[in-house]
């Protein structure tokens, strides 16, 4: 008997249980056959996958068979249910879509050696050597992996409820100007608003908030007087309670906890004790911002009654807790033949190769592909009886978030993020494991089907010459152009209708909201116009001129992502998006911009080669702004020092500048004069720091491409608020524009495509797309609809259904399928 338990082991403490999900599949306790945790490696498989796992490790045959049931637990009505404080799933404050409160599990237990012996356990312990049962006791006391990451994330997660305590709460100036604020009927000390009301602790004033995106909130009074006075610490009137109330900092620029608080009220006259919560606090708005946005309902189709379809490919995801924004690309991606025929098709094969299935991206990825498209996991749920005690339906991704999100500043943790920023990450993660990682067939990267390559002509009417660039792209980003509503009238009317009421007092929630319509058709033509790009500095000639600039298709992919610039950041950089409604086409044509190279008749623009030994490399010859370079050197820099942060930061921006200076003054080559980038450009490039990906997302996230983000971090030496003002006032498009026309030697024109990038005809059919509710795209919610056999259907998390009105005017990322595909 001993000889089949040799490999038992006792989990330790820095042991990984997985006793949550199979490795290969998602067979957890609560599937019809549970799921069996080695008693040697502690990992869990389902029961089509026990040979597997005896295979690729001999000898550690013996599991814990865990079988998991609901029960329901009952009802207290005078126990009040939880508010939710927090547009978020999963988290605590959330929604809890699972209803966890209802039920209760209980497990049954035995030890299973393969192939076909088992002992109930505890019943028939008596059987068993004592090692094994300390295994199976220790593996059902331990926290499972998953339990481990969970509160690894939630380290690192922005939870609303947990606060900073604040550096003022001891040092706190407060006034001595007798004023005492009465318990009602406030009012803004510098304009009529009576909601909205921040008191300064300092000196009692009374001043309203920030606007909100939409137009409502304050007049940004109580943020100005802070500019103005410096005074850090203000509570929101109307929030304050026994309990506590909203602080914010503005010198910490966050909402803050003040241990304090009742002192400091107490100083003008407010007894928290007294104090009725009258106004809604910050967790109040963030709800509601979300949620009265029209679009919410509009997106999840709240309004209809859905009916749920299921079976291959109509699989749902459960929120991991802000997780759908993966979920929804996810969606998508397992829809397209390339990822079905890599991952689902070839599953068998990655997860016999992978020696470490948990850490094994490719057998993580096919694991999705198995879940999503083998029906296995979507299966009708019985209407008879609660609900809520029957085993969920859908996958639940945990072991593939996990990995994705291994070692990435954002997408490591429980926050919600940009489903297009993860998008392009996780194609290029693809294409990465495709170079590297044996394949059951080399030639399949579904990364590919994304890629198409990109012409731009520079064009210089002045000494007539052209130049031809290319670039590579996986992703159509396009502006909105906000001109071209084709109901500018209603638009404005309706402006002015909000805008009266709110002059008279009057609630504006119940007045239909008026979008611009926008057709997609003016947003492709707004990319494809030539673009002035004006002060550019000849090569050469060393002159400023206006050059133009076009971009047109080398390429056509097979799948084409087009991705709608709607989010963007108001002045004192709250997020801002544009609320518009946007005609999108079931069909485009896009042949009409297919590059045509170099034509007869052009003349190529030079190399504009300078040689090292000209003083023509010094800053003699670059324009620096004299205003500002004048205010750098008053505060006791150098000169060339000064040159140096002006020419790195975009010339235009003195806090930019100075914050350049603070960074590299201590750099050997601060006081020496600068030297303009020649063809050596790539060496230095090279040299340069190495860019964070938390400062590519910071950039992505205005609505930046990639590239756009890492040049932009590269001129500012990784300084990202003056990258974020570069690329502002950088087109798209062009930013690597002046870097490549001055340092790069002249390529011959180009007449034929790359052999890596597909390519066919420019008409595409709308087959997918991603919503977002919320007003930018790390918060709020994310939504896929997916037109599959000749009907659309929304995936919403773990719900997915027949769509009755698909809302496409109010998406963020669009996919269309070339039509020879």
């Amino acid at each position: 008997m001993a000889d089949k338990y040799k490999n038992v082991r006792v989990p330790g403490s820095n042991d990984n249980v997985y006793k949550d999900e199979c490795l290969y599949s998602f067979d957890n306790p609560e599937s019809e056959h549970g799921l069996y945790i080695c008693m040697s490696t502690f990992r869990g498989v389902g029961k089509d996958h026990l040979e597997r796992h005896c295979k690729m490790n001999p000898g550690k045959n013996v599991f814990l068979h865990i079988l998991r049931k609901r029960k329901p637990v009952p009802v207290d009505p005078n126990v009040e249910p939880v508010k939710v404080t927090k547009l978020a799933i999963g988290v605590e404050g959330g929604f809890d879509a699972n209803q966890s409160n209802r039920f209760t599990f209980e497990e049954q237990y035995e030890i299973y050696i393969h192939p076909n012996e088992t002992i109930h356990y505890p019943d028939e312990t008596n059987q068993l050597p004592e090692l094994v049962k300390r295994s199976a006791d220790a593996i059902i006391a331990a926290d499972s992996a998953f339990l481990k990451e969970e509160r690894s994330l939630m380290n690192v997660t922005w939870n609303g409820d947990i606060r900073p305590i604040t550096k003022h709460t001891a040092t706190l100036q407060q006034l001595n100007n007798n004023r005492q604020i009465p318990p009602n009927g406030w009012k803004c000390d510098q304009c009529d608003l009576k909601d909205n009301l921040w008191l300064n602790l300092t000196d009692g004033a009374i001043l309203c908030g920030r606007k909100f995106f939409d137009g409502t909130g304050g007049n940004n009074h109580a943020s100005e007087y802070y500019h103005k006075t410096k005074y850090p610490l203000a509570v929101k009137l109307g929030t304050i309670t026994a309990k506590g109330a909203d602080v914010y900092s503005y010198d910490e620029d966050d909402m803050v906890e003040d241990p304090n608080l009742a002192i400091h009220l107490g100083h003008w006259g407010i007894n928290m004790l007294k104090m009725e919560k009258s106004d809604r606090s910050m967790a109040d708005l963030e709800i509601e911002l979300n949620q009265k946005y029209g679009e919410a309902s509009m997106i999840e189709e709240a309004n209809s009654k859905l009916q749920p379809v299921y079976g291959p490919g109509y699989t749902g995801m459960r929120n991991l807790g802000n997780s759908c924004y993966m979920n929804s690309v996810a969606q998508v991606l397992f829809t397209l033949d390339d990822f079905q025929e890599k991952y689902y098709k070839n599953c068998n094969f990655y997860f016999d190769k992978a020696k470490d299935p948990v850490n094994d991206f490719n057998a993580q990825t096919a694991k999705l592909a198995f879940g999503l498209l083998s029906g296995q996991y979507s299966k009708e749920i019985s209407m008879s009886g609660d609900s809520s005690l029957q085993a969920p339906s859908g996958i639940r991704p945990q072991m593939f978030r996990s990995l994705i999100g291994r070692n990435h500043p954002d997408f490591g943790t429980k926050q919600q993020q940009d489903a297009a920023e993860f998008l392009q990450y996780y194609i290029e993660q693809v294409h990465n494991h495709c170079l590297k990682d044996s394949t059951a067939d080399p030639s399949l990267d579904p990364s590919t089907c994304f890629q198409f390559e990109l012409e731009e002509r520079i064009y210089c009417p002045e000494i007539n010459q052209v130049r031809y660039l290319t670039r590579n792209e996986t992703m159509l980003r396009l502006g909105v152009p906000i001109e071209a509503s084709k109901n500018m009238h209603e638009v404005l009317q309706f402006n002015k209708t909000k805008e009266d009421m709110e002059k008279e007092g009057k609630k504006t929630n119940d007045l239909p909201i008026v979008r611009p319509i926008i057709p997609l058709t003016e947003a492709i033509s707004q990319w494809a116009a030539p673009e002035d790009i004006v002060d550019y500095i000849l090569p050469r000639h060393g002159r400023r001129t206006t050059i133009r600039k076009t971009q047109r298709f080398i390429t056509y992919p097979d799948y084409l992502f087009v991705q709608l610039k709607k989010y963007t950041f108001n002045p004192d950089w709250t997020p801002k998006k544009l609320d518009v409604s946007m005609e999108i086409p079931d069909e485009i044509d896009l042949n009409s911009l297919r590059a045509t190279g170099f034509q007869h008749g052009e003349t190529l623009m030079p190399d504009g080669d300078i040689s090292t030994g000209q003083s023509s490399a010094s800053t003699s010859n670059i324009h620096v702004n004299e205003v500002l370079l004048q205010q750098l050197i008053d505060m006791g820099f150098s000169t060339e020092g000064c040159k140096r942060a002006l020419i790195n930061t975009g010339n235009n921006d003195i806090e930019a500048a100075m914050n350049w200076v603070f960074e590299h003054q201590s750099d050997p080559d601060f006081d020496t004069p600068y030297e303009a980038p020649m063809k050596r450009a790539r060496v230095e490039q090279v040299q340069s720091p190495p860019v964070d990906e938390e400062s590519i997302g910071i950039i992505m996230s205005m609505g930046f491409s990639r590239n756009h983000a890492l040049h932009a971090l590269s001129l500012s030496n990784n300084n990202v608020e003056a990258a974020v003002d570069w690329a502002l006032n950088t087109p798209e498009g062009s930013s690597a524009l002046a870097a490549l026309v001055e340092s790069s030697p002249q390529s011959p024109p180009l007449q034929q495509t790359k052999t890596h990038y597909r390519d066919g005809t420019g008409k595409y059919r709308l087959i997918a797309f991603i919503s977002h509710i919320g007003n930018h795209p790390s918060c709020g919610h994310y939504v896929a609809h997916i037109r599959k056999d000749g009907r659309w259907i929304i995936f919403n998390d773990e719900h997915v259904a027949l769509s009755e009105h698909p809302p496409k005017d109010l998406a963020y990322l669009y996919l269309y399928k070339r039509e020879t595909i």
